[in-house]
């Protein structure tokens, strides 16, 4: 009797390969309904002409895209620059047999990845009246290269210190065994290893900061100063249709996708050592 109520049960249940088959399915009738709800309730002629107005997207696209492009790539590439040096200084310090420069240098780090950039930049567009006379070269760029990369340094610290460690030690009694000195097997062994480890997260970084250059806006930029965010506010506000700003933000995808490309090709191809 107990064998003929267990069979319809057996029967009932299914096999993993079978729920996940109906799991899919039910997933895609789902999207499926979601799209047509969309399709069938969206205001589509409403959509188009506040967000992709034709004449608006050449107007925005012929008159000053292709500058703050250039001002936003220019604001990044500074800021990376100097992120990269501040931060490679900082990994030493981090690494140092010398208590007070590790000290100092995870004080820096937890300090500047704990504020929100936003305020890093209000901070140093107010010097000068904090510091009657002070002045940062090259302003608004100067303001900007630092108030990023003093952030951007905080984080590329700790991907160079890590990386930094992933090379193994024998390396280092290599070298020392070879009369390098501890600066030199640094320089021209660890380093230069660790380099490939780094470069996939020091191009996330680089993205990290290609978005936070929105942020110029606090520093006061003359329109020749706009960069992607500020150009396409400035245009949708004069236009009173968010079309320019929709334009700016797929210029922000004309860097950052390719670079997204980049790290995930550079990933695959040290996780398979192509």
């Amino acid at each position: 009797m107990s064998g003929d109520a267990d069979r319809p049960a057996a029967r009932r249940r299914a096999s993993p390969r079978l729920r996940a088959r109906r799991s899919r399915m039910a997933q895609y009738a789902i999207l499926a309904i979601v799209l047509a709800l969309a399709a069938e309730f969206a205001k589509w002629r409403e959509i188009g002409r506040t967000f992709f107005e034709p004449r608006l997207i050449e107007f925005t696209i012929l008159h000053g895209l292709a500058n703050a492009l250039l001002n936003t790539a220019l604001y990044t590439a500074g800021a990376f620059v100097l992120g990269l040096v501040l931060g490679l200084v900082l990994a030493l310090m981090r690494l140092s047999p010398v208590a007070p420069y590790r000290w100092l240098a995870t004080v820096y780090i937890e300090f500047f990845r704990g504020l929100p950039s936003l305020v890093v930049f209000i901070a140093f567009s107010l010097l000068p009246l904090a510091f009657s006379g002070l002045t940062i070269p090259w302003s608004p760029y100067g303001t900007v290269w630092v108030a990023l990369g003093v952030v951007g340094s905080a984080y590329m610290a700790e991907t160079m210190r890590a990386g930094i460690q992933a090379v193994p030690k024998g390396q280092v009694e290599a070298a020392r065994s070879l009369g390098m000195s501890s600066a030199q097997a640094m320089r021209k062994i660890v380093l230069m290893q660790a380099l490939r480890l780094m470069v996939p997260p020091l191009t996330n970084e680089l993205i990290m900061l290609i978005k936070d250059s929105s942020l110029v806006f606090v520093v006061g930029l003359s329109a020749g100063q706009f960069d992607l965010t500020e150009f396409g506010r400035s245009t949708a506000n004069t236009n009173v249709n968010i079309t320019p700003l929709v334009v700016a933000g797929l210029g922000y995808l004309l860097i950052t996708l390719p670079l997204s490309m980049l790290v995930r090709r550079m990933e695959v191809s040290r996780v398979t050592g192509a």
